[in-house]
């Protein structure tokens, strides 16, 4: 028996290929020698700052909805995710046996979504979520990842998008769009590879898969605006990243180097990102960094702030208002993380009759509990996932009961999310982005 090793006795893990068959492959010996490389190499002063401080106050915790909706397990508690799996291995130097290693993944992966919420709280300012990305990212290191997300890692590592779209199936896609946005414009393109336009619009790999609509309403919405824009017909036009959520942080500096070098070959003035919240977060705030860049080398806008501003300069006029009442989910990467919670509201109020907030909000609303890359973990997961969110169900219940039937959420993710809550909990409410009511409501251009 190796000297000194940790054996968690922890509830068995749930199966998942990926998780078990790193963890067979996995050694003691090999476990502490990737631990104490992956310290010596990749922490620093925040790490071990964040690591030293916590002194288990319990302030994190009610902002964390893993652990509201488990009873108020301390387990689910943010400072308890840390102390079970960072805790211990810096407790232990890294002697630690496999199977705990199995069971910290399954813990940083699926029982935290990186939304940061529980950091608003925390009196000394520890970002669990940088502390549990760091534990993917030894996890990565270590050949131990949930399967449904690595493959769509490979993807991404292949194809250089997360859905195996191949170059010509990308722009049958777009063509196939401009056909449909026709039906509402007779004359309207999609313009690929046009130079030195003002704008490329990229989207997510799910957009030309399962959600192409999206793609005709915004072209639609960028031919009624004017706009001088463009699409790109390279691999590059795939704005997601998975990889940011694998720990494969290699992969994710490719990823967003083609991102950005499209863009700079086609001489964009500026990118307009679809409605998604993790690649936001991966092209303005982590991959660009992993690569070098303090901020992107070509600015970046989230389509919140493409729509907002289109309305404030009155490029887009509503025939209409959306007339059943809606509610609004505020995705985590793009308010906490980017603050855009008043230009959500904004584009609310010129398009929709009735808001009916939910509470909290803003900065304070809870994670749909699909984000950070736990939805992309996959079916042997989603009970956990779900389960894990009955406080965003309980949130959505009370909205609806005061008149609610819509839920806005500008972000993939989110509408993954929350359509297996509004499915699991019996919710009965519909699901728009930001796109869908401007495109139902907006005056098109003939």
């Amino acid at each position: 028996m190796y000297e000194g090793i940790v054996e968690d006795t922890q509830k068995a893990a749930i199966a998942d290929l990926g998780i078990d068959k790193g963890v067979e492959a996995l050694t003691p010996e090999k476990i502490e020698t990737v631990i104490t490389s992956f310290l010596e190499s990749e922490t620093g002063a925040r790490f071990k700052t964040y690591a030293d401080i916590c002194v288990h106050c319990g302030l994190c915790s009610d902002a964390c909805h893993y652990f509201l909706s488990n009873d108020r397990n301390p387990k689910f508690s943010p400072a308890g995710k840390v102390k079970q799996t960072i805790g211990e291995i810096l407790k232990h130097k890294g002697k630690v046996s496999p199977k705990f290693i199995g069971q910290t993944a399954e813990i940083a992966f699926t029982e935290c979504n990186v939304c940061k919420r529980c950091a608003m709280y925390c009196p000394f300012g520890i970002d669990v979520a940088y502390l549990m990305l760091t534990m993917r990212r030894l996890c990565h290191k270590l050949g131990v990842v949930p399967q449904y997300i690595q493959d769509t890692a490979h993807s991404h590592s292949a194809t250089f998008n997360q859905m195996w779209v191949k170059e010509d199936e990308w722009i049958d896609s777009l063509q196939w769009q401009e056909d449909e946005a026709r039906g509402d414009i007779s004359n309207l393109r999609i313009p690929l590879e046009k130079e030195g336009s003002d704008i490329m619009y990229s989207v997510i790999g799910p957009e030309p898969k399962f959600r192409a609509q999206l793609i005709y309403q915004a072209a639609v919405i960028m031919e009624t605006a004017g706009m001088n824009w463009t699409m790109p017909a390279t691999p590059g036009w795939d704005n997601s990243d998975m990889c940011m959520y694998t720990g494969d942080s290699e992969m994710m500096g490719r990823l967003k180097r083609s991102h950005f070098e499209t863009a700079a070959r086609l001489k964009v003035k500026r990118i307009v990102m679809g409605e998604c919240g993790h690649a936001f977060r991966s092209v303005y705030d982590m991959g660009n960094r992993w690569v070098g860049w303090k901020m992107p080398p070509i600015p970046v806008i989230h389509a919140i702030e493409f729509y907002d501003e289109l309305f404030q300069k009155g490029k887009i006029k509503v025939t209409h208002k959306f007339e059943e009442p809606v509610t609004i989910h505020d995705p985590c990467n793009i308010v906490r993380g980017r603050g855009l919670h008043e230009k959500i509201r904004n584009v609310v109020h010129r398009t929709c009759s009735s808001l009916i907030e939910m509470y909290p909000n803003r900065e304070h609303n809870y994670c749909c509990a699909a984000g950070g890359g736990v939805i992309n973990c996959g079916p042997p997961f989603k009970a956990k996932r779900v389960e894990g969110d009955r406080v965003k169900a309980d949130q959505l219940r009370e909205a609806k009961s005061k008149g609610a039937k819509v839920v806005v959420a500008p972000c993939h993710n989110c509408h993954g999310g929350l359509e297996d809550i509004i499915h699991h909990y019996k919710l009965d409410m519909k699901l728009k982005f930001l796109g869908d009511i401007i495109y139902e409501v907006m005056e098109k251009t003939t």
